[in-house]
């Protein structure tokens, strides 16, 4: 299968549903990621065109539970549906994920009355490509990152919890700077104001670090355990 060699940054399984402009985008780049992607697409030439880009692809209809089944929806913790086109579809398939357990469900909204049915059935994040282009949203879906900005030259600045080498050390015990590249720009702790980050700030569990660097840097240190 594509990229199973490679290195893996997020050693994962995810499953997309539709492979327009916007699931495409999201499955490419968590592909980039590392994750392996597996994708379903009811449009067999769309499919067929991505079958040698992906872990996986199956031209079927994920709207039907039957066909959903053939990609065993069970055996994954994170889906992003990408449907548009027909909020019919969407709905049905985002419920069929629901119904298979899945604990992080993304879900594509093209209107506010979308994205309320899409909430109510039990679909965890709801997303607004016009605010959300589907290349963040890969960088989103692996929970560490809670907010991610990538400028054209490849620089980026994201929040993120701490990976747990850098809980309960200062920054300067743990060189981050020095061993990623990156540098961070401050924490904050829920309920307390945030303060830029100094050599003697000490990371805890419950800190939210704001970080800036290199975007291939930063994703290293965001697939720390």
């Amino acid at each position: 299968m594509v990229g199973l060699g490679k290195h893996r940054l997020f050693d994962e399984d995810v499953l997309v549903i539709g492979l327009g402009r916007f699931g495409a985008a999201a499955a490419l780049e968590m592909d980039r990621l590392g994750y392996r992607v597996h994708a379903i697409e009811s449009d067999g030439l769309l499919a067929e065109r991505f079958s040698r880009k992906l872990t996986r692809v199956l031209a079927v209809d994920a709207a039907d539970p039957a066909q959903l089944a053939e990609a065993k929806p069970g055996d994954f913790r994170i889906a992003v549906v990408g449907i548009g086109s027909s909020i019919e579809a969407s709905l049905l398939t985002a419920g069929n994920l629901v119904d298979a357990g899945l604990p992080s469900i993304w879900a594509k909204a093209v209107s506010a009355e979308h994205a309320r049915l899409l909430e109510r059935i039990g679909v965890h994040h709801v997303i607004f490509p016009e605010a959300e282009s589907g290349s963040r949203v890969a960088h989103l879906v692996n929970d560490r990152m809670q907010g991610y900005i990538e400028f054209e030259d490849g620089y980026a600045i994201v929040k993120m919890t701490p990976p747990q080498e850098l809980i309960g050390f200062t920054l300067a015990e743990t060189d981050i700077r020095k061993r990623y590249g990156v540098t961070v720009v401050g924490v904050k702790a829920p309920g307390e104001d945030f303060t830029h980050a100094l050599p003697e700030t000490k990371v805890g569990r419950h800190h939210i670090m704001i970080v800036s660097g290199p975007s291939k840097l930063i994703e290293q240190l965001a697939a720390r355990p």
